[in-house]
Order: structure tokens, then C-alpha cells, then sequence
């Protein structure tokens, strides 16, 4: 699968994961900003994501797709929620989309999860 690249700049969540320093930043589908696009990425540049979706596998014990995307936008917002990690809040940023999920519903404010990896300079 190719990767997708996405630059922009916004609010960046950075929180430890297991073994992985994952990302957390959202975009929205439409002018109205409402953050339907969930961006849960590894901070690192060798990955593609898939990590994420192991992790929601083997440590959270989600077998479907619909189930691991929910486990890693979980991580995610409670990352967020708790502020005990790296909150940027203007960061400049560059992700390399490996992996776009639709939710058949809406979950933790997002109809779309992307994973992959994400370019964070100075970080």
C-alpha cells in the first residue's frame, strides 16, 4: 500500500505506547473544523502504523477492524484528556498516511481513523 502524505500545522498530542511514541492530531473533511479525522501516528521513520493495530490486537484483544480502530482512538483521546504527555499546540507537522479506516459510526468525535507515521520537527 502507498503512503499518502498530509503537512499541516495544528495541535499535536505526543504520549508514550508500550514501546512507541505515537502522535495524536486531528483534520477535518470540511470547512465547518470540526476534527472528524482522527490522526494516530507513530513518531518515529521507519514505521508505517501497523503497530497500532497489532497493539489494538494483541494488547487490546480487538480481532475486527471496526474494534481495533476504536481501541487506538481510545489511547489516543485519553492521552489527550489526561494532559500528562506532550500537548503542542501549533506544531508543524508531516504524516505519511499508511492506513485510512471509516467507523460505521461516530466514536471519540471522528468518523475516519488514519495511522502511518508522522514527522515532527524538533521533536
Amino acid at each position: 500500500m502507498s503512503l499518502t502524505e498530509l503537512t499541516a500545522t495544528g495541535r499535536v498530542t505526543v504520549f508514550p505506547l508500550e514501546s512507541f511514541t505515537v502522535a495524536y492530531t486531528t483534520q477535518s473533511s470540511d470547512q465547518r473544523g470540526l476534527g472528524d479525522i482522527g490522526l494516530v501516528m507513530i513518531v518515529d521513520e521507519q514505521s508505517n502504523g501497523d503497530e497500532l493495530w497489532r497493539l489494538a490486537r494483541d494488547l487490546g484483544g480487538r480481532l475486527n477492524g471496526g474494534d481495533q480502530a476504536r481501541w487506538i482512538l481510545t489511547q489516543a483521546s485519553r492521552a489527550r484528556m489526561v494532559k500528562t504527555y506532550t500537548d503542542l499546540t501549533d506544531a508543524a507537522w508531516t504524516a505519511y498516511i499508511r492506513r485510512r479506516f471509516e467507523l460505521k459510526a461516530l466514536f471519540a468525535n471522528h468518523d475516519v481513523l488514519m495511522t502511518g507515521r508522522i514527522a515532527l520537527p524538533g521533536l
